[in-house]
């Protein structure tokens, strides 16, 4: 029975992997409706605001009078309150679905077994913790964010075969491109899939980035900026106002809009526990620091990271600015055409 339960749970995963990006703040669902060893309805959770996989799933069915004789799954505890839509434990209710099987609890205040004990409390079969640690794995943003109050945070950066991340000094250059087209294009992918992205004062100054997701389709992701002094001018790309920007500085009485937002913060030993708290007031969930290299270091130093994404290119400079030092423990690698990349991942 329970190589059955996780074939289903496993599909539900496959499913909810398809909102990665459009479901802030809410997290990654997926769900199956099985009768008779058989899928009647499937469903994944969208988008914030439009309905959840529970719902997408039971719609799905032809015919509704199977539910009454089915199991539902669903990778994450159905929620039990009110949101922007109906709590989806009083939908499985509604249409009497006799066995409920759960990959894991939702860690959200207003859920977190709730959910759960509504479901038990009028009869029906629950099951719970069926794959739980790729469900867990699954909804690794949602979970630091509510469990640790702070956002997911994924370092990248691409280094050089010798070691470094870019050269000496970029006057009147064009870009030194360490990584091939296929590296920079998943990058893009990756800013979809994030809620921010977060860089320096330098970076923005070397290479007026524009942190978009142009490369792929994707949504744009909040952009991050430190700027410390105030040197960012409004002639930069990161303030033409097109996509969200938050702006962290020591710089006072700075006026915000709608799209450009100013924060106030010390620059001091405790800075990233501060941008943390900036971001978690925020709602950001997930955030990829892009740099540079003392702006990923402080994460590292700080050890306030939980993945780092570090490309290696055939390309050498001899000399530069040299890449961050990070411990390589829990790692994995891949090829990217001739470039490696390399994931860390920072758990024990």
């Amino acid at each position: 029975m329970k190589l059955t339960e996780e074939k289903y749970i496993m599909r539900c995963i496959e499913l909810a992997k398809n909102g990665l990006g459009t479901t802030y703040p809410n997290p990654l669902v997926g769900s199956v409706i099985v009768y008779n060893d058989e899928i009647i309805g499937e469903g994944w959770h969208r988008k914030s605001g439009e309905a959840h996989a529970e719902v997408n799933a039971i719609n799905s069915v032809k015919d509704k009078s199977l539910l009454s004789k089915s199991t539902i799954y669903v990778s994450l505890e159905p929620c039990s309150h009110f949101g922007k839509t109906p709590p989806c434990c009083d939908l499985i209710i509604a249409n009497k679905i006799p066995n409920v099987v759960i990959g894991t609890i939702d860690p959200f205040a207003k859920v977190s077994g709730n959910g759960i004990k509504k479901l038990i409390e009028v009869g029906k079969n629950v099951t719970v913790g069926i794959l739980e640690d790729e469900c867990n794995n699954l909804n690794k943003r949602f979970f630091t964010f509510h469990t640790k109050k702070r956002p997911y945070i994924i370092l990248k950066w691409a280094e050089s075969s010798d070691g470094f991340i870019a050269p000496i000094s970029k006057e009147k250059q064009e870009p030194v491109w360490i990584t091939n087209t296929f590296s920079r294009q998943l990058v893009h992918k990756w800013r979809g899939e994030e809620q921010g992205i977060l860089v320096g004062t330098q970076t923005v100054i070397d290479d007026n980035p524009k942190l978009d997701t142009r490369n792929w389709s994707g949504n744009n992701p909040t952009r991050i900026i430190l700027d410390r002094s105030g040197k960012i001018s409004d002639h930069y790309n990161v303030k033409d106002k097109k996509t969200k920007t938050i702006v962290i500085t020591e710089k006072e009485n700075l006026q915000s809009t709608e799209n450009l937002i100013y924060e106030n913060c010390i620059f001091d030993i405790r800075l990233v526990f501060s941008m943390c708290d900036i971001l978690f007031k925020h709602n950001i969930q997930s955030v990829i620091i892009e740099g540079g290299r003392q702006t990923i270091q402080t994460f590292i130093d700080a050890n306030i990271w939980d993945e780092a994404r570090i490309f290696k290119g055939q390309k050498s400079l001899d000399e530069g600015v040299k890449s961050p030092v990070i411990a390589y423990k829990n790692f994995e690698k891949q090829a990217i055409h001739d470039d490696e990349l390399i994931k860390i991942f920072n758990h024990d």
